[in-house]
C-alpha cells in the first residue's frame, strides 16, 4: 500500500511538473499556477497521509504552513511580507525537527547570518523591511540545510537534498527581484528556475517525513 501510494504520487506530481516546465518554457507562466499549486498541496496531502501511519508529524505541520505562503505569494501574489513571515515559520518547525532528530542547532550561525545579510542589504542600498525579513528568512533556510546534511541517514539525506534544492529555488528568487544586479541570462534562467528546484524540494521534504520502512532504511 505506502509503495503504491508513493509511486502514485512521484507519478502525479512528475505529471504537473513536466506539464508547467513546459508551460513557463513556452512564455504561458500565467496558466502554471493551478498546476505549481497542486503540486505543493499533492505534497501536502502525502504527508499528512503519511503522519497517519507512522510517520513524522512535523513535516506536515511545515507543509501546512508552506502551503499558505504559496497561496499569498503565489496565487493571491500579494501580501509578500506576510508570506515570507509564514514561510518564516515553516523554517522554524524544520528547526525543531532537526533539535528533536540530531540535537544540533548551530546558534552562532543562525545569529550571524541574519546580520550579515542585513550588512549586504544596506551597502546595496537595497535594507527594506521586506527584503531583512527575507534575509532572516533565508539565513534560517540555509542553516537548516546545513544541519541537515551533518545528520546521519537515509531520511536525513532525503531532507537535506530538499532543504539544498529550496535554497536554490530561492536564489533564483532573489534574482528574479532584482535583476539589474544579475546578467540578463541568469535572470531568463531564474524565472523558470524558481519552480525548476522548488517542487522537487517540496517533494523529497515531504518524502523525509516518511516512515522509517517506506524510506528503506
Amino acid at each position: 500500500m505506502k509503495r503504491t501510494v508513493t509511486g502514485g504520487f512521484l507519478c502525479l506530481e512528475a505529471a504537473l511538473y513536466l506539464a508547467f516546465l513546459a508551460l513557463d518554457l513556452t512564455g504561458r507562466s500565467g496558466a502554471t499556477i493551478p498546476l505549481k499549486y497542486a503540486g505543493i498541496l499533492l505534497c501536502l496531502a502525502v504527508s499528512l497521509w503519511s503522519a497517519c501511519r507512522g510517520g513524522e508529524w512535523l513535516v506536515p505541520l511545515a507543509l501546512q504552513l508552506t502551503a499558505l505562503a504559496d497561496s499569498l505569494l503565489l496565487v493571491a501574489n500579494r501580501y509578500y511580507a506576510l508570506g515570507v513571515l509564514i514561510f518564516l515559520g515553516a523554517q522554524t518547525v524544520y528547526l525543531v525537527r532537526l533539535l528533536r532528530g540530531t540535537g544540533r542547532s548551530l546558534w552562532l550561525l543562525r545569529v550571524a547570518l541574519p546580520l550579515l545579510a542585513g550588512v549586504v542589504f544596506c551597502l546595496l542600498e537595497l535594507a527594506t523591511p521586506l527584503n531583512l525579513l527575507a534575509g532572516l528568512y533565508f539565513s534560517q533556510l540555509a542553516v537548516n540545510t546545513l544541519a541537515a546534511w551533518l545528520a546521519p541517514g537515509k531520511r536525513w539525506r532525503c531532507f537535506a537534498l530538499g532543504l539544498t534544492l529550496f535554497v536554490c529555488c530561492d536564489l533564483c528568487v532573489g534574482v528574479f527581484n532584482v535583476p539589474g544586479l544579475f546578467p540578463a541570462v541568469l535572470f531568463s534562467f531564474a524565472r523558470v528556475g524558481m519552480w525548476l528546484f522548488y517542487l522537487p524540494s517540496q517533494v523529497l521534504i515531504a518524502l523525509s517525513g516518511f516512515p522509517d520502512k517506506a524510506q528503506g532504511q
